[in-house]
C-alpha cells in the first residue's frame, strides 16, 4: 500500500474506535507536524503543544475529513491554525505588558482580612471550640456528628443508639446551650 492508502486505512479504523490505529496516525505523522509548529512560533515547548493540540482537534474532526486530500495537507492546516491562534495570544500578552503599568498591582484592593481581624476571628473560633468542648457528651456528640462529620439524622442515631427523635432533641438543646454560651462571651460574638 502507498502511504495515502495506509493513510486513509488508518482513518477508516480510527473512526471505528482503532485506538493503534489512532496511534499509528499520530506517529507517522506527528513530526512532520512538530517541524512545522517549531517553524512557525519558534518554540520548541510550544510546538510540542501545538502538535498535541492539532492531534486533538484532528480525532475530533475525524469525521469531516476529506480522504481525497491526503491527510498530512489536513493535519499541517490545523496545526497552522493552532499557531496562529498561538501568535495570537502573544501579541495580547505582549501588548497587555506594555500597556499595564508596573505598579498596576497597587491598584487593586486586596481581598485579605486585615491582621487584627485574623486575630478576631482566631478568638471567636477559639471561644467557639471551647463552648463546644464544654457541652454535655450527649449533646455535644450530636452536634458533632450531625455538623461536623455532616452525618444524617438516621445515622447519627444508629452511631449513638438512640431515636432519631433523640437526635433532633439533642441538636436544638445543644445549639441553644452554644447559642446562649456565645452571646454571653463579647469575643465568640466577632
Amino acid at each position: 500500500m502507498s502511504p495515502p492508502d495506509e493513510d486513509a486505512a488508518l482513518v477508516t479504523r480510527a473512526l471505528a474506535g482503532d485506538a493503534q490505529a489512532q496511534r499509528a496516525l499520530v506517529e507517522r505523522h506527528r513530526d512532520a507536524i512538530y517541524r512545522l509548529a517549531r517553524s512557525a512560533t519558534g518554540d520548541a515547548d510550544e510546538a510540542l503543544d501545538i502538535v498535541q493540540e492539532t492531534f486533538l482537534s484532528a480525532f475530533d474532526a475525524l469525521k469531516r475529513y476529506d480522504p481525497a486530500r491526503p491527510l498530512r495537507s489536513w493535519l499541517a492546516t490545523i496545526a497552522l491554525n493552532k499557531a496562529r491562534d498561538w501568535m495570537r495570544r502573544q501579541k495580547v500578552r505582549r501588548f497587555l505588558k506594555l500597556a499595564v503599568p508596573e505598579n498596576a498591582a497597587d491598584w487593586i484592593r486586596d481581598d485579605a482580612p486585615l491582621p487584627d481581624e485574623v486575630a478576631q476571628q482566631r478568638d471567636a473560633l477559639a471561644a467557639t471550640a471551647l463552648a463546644v468542648a464544654a457541652l454535655p457528651a450527649n449533646l455535644k456528640d450530636v452536634l458533632l456528628l450531625r455538623t461536623l462529620e455532616e452525618m444524617s439524622q438516621s445515622e447519627t442515631a444508629l452511631a449513638l443508639g438512640i431515636t432519631e427523635k433523640a437526635v433532633e432533641t439533642r441538636l436544638y438543646r445543644a445549639r441553644q446551650k452554644l447559642g446562649a454560651v456565645l452571646r454571653d462571651d463579647p469575643i465568640a460574638r466577632v
